[in-house]
């Protein structure tokens, strides 16, 4: 399902006003959306989760992937649990972050929930094997991305480390990224745009529960 899904206004935090400085409008808003996904209940993050699955399934750049780069969600986020065992199960390979050296972020492959772990606090759960080194998100044939919200040109809000945006910069060319989020995090970019800084990285399709939707990007 694709084409009809639009941006809504009803239940949208946006605290945006004329004159803010593009990261203390970014700011603003992680504060309002983090605080709107804590308010949703486990059973709507469930509902949501399959929801998903079946929709980013629908997607031709998922379908034709052989290797997909995707992510374990915090508490709060949209998750990938039941797309991860879906991707798994029609034998794609999927690629998941880890904490490496350091603070160096890595790859590892997803083997399974029962595989995946939190090692440290406030982290995502992430897969237990090996690490793949960072250059194996040139194997990615599509980018499944977190997002607090994205708006209909593209721009993507993340998390404000900017790690996914040098990600992006990474894969090969042609490479597809989607960026999951709720439907009241698909804003209309002629009404309510998002803050964007120089280094920001447009994705090419947004999904939400309700469908996806292709971006200019694409």
């Amino acid at each position: 399902m694709h084409g009809d899904l639009k941006a809504s206004t009803a239940h949208q935090p946006y605290p945006v006003v004329a004159g803010m400085e593009p990261e203390d409008a970014k700011d603003e808003l992680r504060r309002a959306i983090r605080h709107h996904r804590s308010e949703r209940s486990q059973r709507l993050r469930d509902q949501a989760a399959r929801a998903l699955a079946e929709v980013v399934a629908d997607v031709p750049a998922v379908q034709e992937a052989s290797v997909v780069v995707a992510y374990s969600p915090r508490p709060t986020e949209p998750s990938t649990l039941p797309l991860l065992e879906r991707l798994a199960a029609r034998g794609a390979r999927v690629l998941l972050p880890v904490l490496g050296a350091g603070l160096a972020r890595d790859w590892a492959d997803y083997t399974g929930p029962d595989d995946l772990r939190e090692r440290a606090p406030g982290r995502p759960p992430e897969p237990g094997g090996p690490s793949l080194g960072a250059e194996a998100i040139t194997q990615a044939d599509v980018v499944i991305a977190p997002a607090l919200a994205v708006d209909t040109s593209g721009t993507r809000l993340g998390q404000g480390g900017g790690w996914y945006d040098r990600v992006l910069k990474q894969v090969r060319p042609g490479v597809r990224s989607i960026a999951l989020v709720f439907p009241e995090e698909l804003y209309d970019a002629a009404e309510r745009p998002l803050p964007v800084l120089e280094h920001d990285v447009a994705v090419h399709a947004v999904v939400t529960p309700d469908g996806w939707l292709p971006l200019p990007a694409a």
